[in-house]
């Protein structure tokens, strides 16, 4: 008996079978995308001990709290914004549960800061690599309103897209406090990180 006459035998058990996919398929949907809202929001970024160092600096910062009231809480600068990077953001910060919970490394603000220029490096690579499109989500230079820049601002900004610089290789230390070492800009000349 061929394999299509069984199916149609049995349709009722094959019909079965793809109603069942189809709902487990929703629900690990579902589920997935409430982790992804969870594990986005700013009350779960700083329930780890060792961010609360990262948070006390970020309050009252321009991010934090501002004339317009718009605030760019810990996700909309470290995490992408589109769904593919987004994913592929929170699988690769999984590692961060071993770093807290089997071989804690920056537990004590003594050990934090020992380790800050490492981290920070680490962000700025990735927004140079990605062309700060996580600050570019909020700060959009075709809707900037050039002529209420500074004089100072309006040729830095120039300078920067004439020499192909993103947002980070300047805008650093603006949420967090800087560390030792040296800049962005110094960074990836080191590295010849064009």
């Amino acid at each position: 008996m061929s394999v299509i006459k069984k199916l149609r035998q049995h349709w009722m058990l094959v019909l079965g079978l793809l109603v069942a996919l189809g709902l487990f398929s929703v629900s690990v949907g579902i589920a997935g995308a409430y982790v992804l809202a969870h594990t986005s929001t700013e009350e779960f970024c700083v329930s780890c001990h060792e961010m609360s160092y990262n948070f006390a600096e970020y309050k009252g910062t321009i991010h934090d709290t501002n004339r317009t009231g718009v605030r760019a809480i810990c996700t909309d600068c470290h995490v992408p914004h589109e769904p593919g990077p987004l994913v592929l953001a929170k699988i690769k910060a999984t590692k961060d549960l071993y770093y807290t919970y089997i071989s804690p490394s920056i537990e004590t603000e003594e050990k934090f800061e020992a380790k800050r220029a490492h981290m920070a490096q680490g962000v700025w690579k990735e927004m140079k690599a990605n062309d700060s499109a996580t600050c570019r989500s909020c700060h959009r230079a075709d809707k900037m309103s050039v002529e209420l820049q500074s004089a100072g601002a309006q040729r830095r900004h120039a300078k920067g897209k004439a020499e192909g610089k993103t947002c980070i290789e300047c805008h650093y230390g603006i949420a967090h406090n800087e560390p030792e070492g040296p800049s962005p800009t110094e960074l990836f000349n080191s590295l010849a990180i064009k």
